[in-house]
């Protein structure tokens, strides 16, 4: 976009701010509060997603902003520290006043923010894969549910690789541990022998990993194809990826496939020991679409750094703000119980040749793609599927099974098919 470009759009989103502003009933101007780690051992992820954040709110402002009014990223840190991100949420809801809020990335983040947004009717776009069993009146979850992505990577293993044993290698917090309990649960039924499932959790930033890989190589020992799924999150991922190398080995040996490793993750990384290693999410850089492809320029124009990478996140990110701001649009206000209501059935071109349709549980559809690992920390998509809709309770879990979330008619995120009741969902975080 040219300098004189950028002006007249400049130009054109001032006045259009002047001139709509006091015709509407809103408040200018919107904010949008941004709730990511910029420190900590999560900021590895986090970082990248907050200043694409920034991006999307400079694009809408330059488009005209939303109802008249520019939007104004309101920043916080909540550090990685998962009680900080409920006292950075409450300060963005009742000090800021921010209409919308788009963040967090681990699922003990989220469960911390959970009751203060639900008590202060707030508004909460969550971009990351998570484990599902939830869904809030208060949350719109734009990354994957387990069918959108572990389900899929195992069956990949089943079915593509012939993977006869398993190891469940997780951080130590509720995604990996629930998600966990389902593929166990899902494997059993696929026929494997719960004694061919090894699970293994450690602590945010672990960096031994000696002990652990040596349990997965001991797993092998028999001739069993053997398939690591990794649920680990942030800088630990580092010394994983590091003792697998030092201990030889390789994809052609025992296969990873990660849940929290995308492009920005192994930027940091020496690759060229982990080509053939896969991950399982729902968008990759290496997408060949015009919409990524714009996407993409877009990016490295915000951030003047060519060499940086786009990643799942940030394109879940980029749905849910642009559904968001069709919302606001439709609903003629921020008012969270309008704007929610409007983004029933929302859709909006994916960057990978779909659309992503936000359900009544307040899960998209979305593709469901495997990349393998390459050279230059790119991936290359090997398997992709038509969008999936996103379940909020899983059918591998028995008291799961029987649950359902539906907020436009039944107004319950957690529907008992057999009672035909809405139970009350318990805080237990």
């Amino acid at each position: 976009m040219s300098k004189f470009t950028k002006a007249l759009l400049g130009a054109t989103a001032a006045a259009a701010f002047a001139s709509h502003a006091s015709a509407q009933d809103v408040a200018c101007p919107i904010k949008v509060g941004v709730l990511h780690s910029l420190s900590g051992t999560m900021a590895i992820s986090e970082t990248t997603l907050k200043d694409t954040m920034l991006m999307l709110v400079e694009q809408q402002n330059a488009k005209g902003g939303v109802l008249g009014c520019e939007l104004e990223a309101v920043v916080v840190d909540p550090a990685s520290d998962w009680p900080l991100f409920a006292e950075k949420a409450r300060e963005l809801l009742t000090v800021h006043e921010v209409d919308v809020m788009f963040g967090n990335w681990t699922s003990v983040s989220r469960k911390s923010v959970l009751p203060v947004i639900e008590e202060l009717n707030g508004l909460l776009f969550y971009p990351v894969q998570y484990e599902g069993e939830e869904s809030s009146k208060n949350v719109f979850y734009t990354g994957a549910a387990p069918n959108q992505q572990a389900i899929p990577a195992v069956d990949y293993f089943l079915e593509e690789l012939g993977v006869e044993k398993f190891a469940l290698l997780g951080t130590d917090y509720v995604y990996p541990r629930t998600t966990n309990n389902i593929l166990e649960s899902y494997l059993q039924d696929k026929g494997i022998a719960a004694e061919d499932i090894f699970v293994n959790y450690t602590p945010f930033g672990h960096s031994d990993w000696a002990t652990i890989v040596a349990d997965v190589k001991e797993l092998a020992a028999d001739g069993s194809q053997v398939g690591v799924i990794s649920t680990i999150n942030g800088d630990a991922n580092v010394g994983f990826y590091k003792e697998l190398a030092a201990a030889g080995i390789d994809a052609a040996d025992i296969p990873v496939v990660a849940f929290s490793v995308g492009e920005e993750e192994l930027s940091g990384l020496d690759t060229s020991n982990l080509v053939g290693h896969l991950a399982a999410w729902n968008y990759f850089m290496s997408a060949d679409t015009d919409a990524n492809e714009e996407f993409i320029a877009a990016w490295h124009e915000f951030i003047g750094d060519d060499s940086r990478v786009t990643n799942d996140p940030m394109e879940a990110h980029y749905i849910g703000f642009n559904m968001w701001v069709n919302a606001v649009e439709a609903a003629g206000t921020t008012d969270v119980d309008a704007v929610r209501e409007n983004m029933w059935g929302q859709e909006f071109p994916n960057l990978t040749g779909g659309t992503a349709v936000m359900g009544v549980n307040h899960h998209l559809s979305k593709p469901v793609l495997i990349g393998e690992i390459l050279a230059d920390g790119q991936f290359d998509i090997i398997s992709e599927t038509d969008p999936v809709p996103g379940d909020a309770w899983t059918d591998f879990l028995p008291e799961s099974a029987v649950l359902v979330s539906d907020w436009k008619d039944l107004e319950c995120g957690m529907y008992n098919t057999e009672t035909e009741t809405c139970v009350q969902i318990e805080s237990n975080y």
